[in-house]
């Protein structure tokens, strides 16, 4: 294996984790429906978009009868967003980050969120000024698990695959990575940690279970 030049990172449930606040969400407002949100029928949308899982359209499906979506919408976006409010970033992210800067490492973001969602949460925890390349959902035609998120991150870095290291937590954003070519560590949330991910390089409970040093020493050995 070529020696590691880059490392990127996933946004949603990796460095914030926004994806368990949302089945949260969502969970309590099937609820308030008297319906059953099931947790593995909600992860087919972590990673990527609501194409592959319209919580909306399972609601009206699961209670027999047609609902109003935008004041479903309007809902969730109210307990979502107090939710996120209140979060932290994750364990292990700053650190990882500020010592990808001092080992002279490539830094990439790539996420099948929009911009528009993402730029204000890296301003808010003061993590802007630590990525290199931010590749997001509005700048690719296909998102995860499509691996154009990544060959785009790879090709603003100037970095082959193999050279490259991905950190993900869901199924859709593993498969991106690997279909790329690139290392892979998988770091699952509440909300994928019940998958499995064959193939995966590494794969922790937390950012924090290894500093990248140590984290890159292991993925020379795998």
């Amino acid at each position: 294996m070529g020696k590691i030049k880059a490392v990127v990172f996933d946004f949603d449930g990796l460095i914030l984790d926004t994806e368990t606040p949302s089945y949260h969400a969502f969970d309590r407002i099937y609820r308030e429906h008297d319906a059953v949100l099931p947790l593995e029928t909600f992860a087919q949308c972590i990673g990527t978009t609501f194409a592959a899982f319209d919580p909306y359209d399972y609601l009206q499906q699961t209670i027999g009868r047609p609902v109003e979506r935008q004041l479903i919408k309007t809902r969730y976006e109210e307990l979502y967003y107090q939710i996120v409010g209140e979060s932290s970033v994750l364990p292990g992210v700053r650190e990882n980050l500020r010592r990808a800067r001092e080992l002279g490492l490539k830094v990439g973001l790539a996420s099948s969120s929009t911009w528009g969602w993402i730029q204000p949460l890296l301003q808010k925890h003061s993590l802007a000024e630590s990525f290199d390349s931010f590749q997001t959902k509005n700048m690719v035609k296909r998102v995860k698990p499509d691996p154009e998120l990544y060959l785009a991150t790879l090709e603003a870095l100037g970095v082959q695959g193999e050279e490259a290291v991905a950190f993900e937590d869901s199924l859709n954003g593993f498969t991106a990575a690997k279909a790329a070519g690139l290392r892979t560590v998988v770091i699952p949330n509440e909300v994928t940690k019940h998958m499995s991910f064959p193939g995966a390089d590494l794969q922790l409970q937390s950012m924090a279970d290894m500093t990248l040093d140590e984290l890159l020493a292991a993925l020379d050995r795998t």
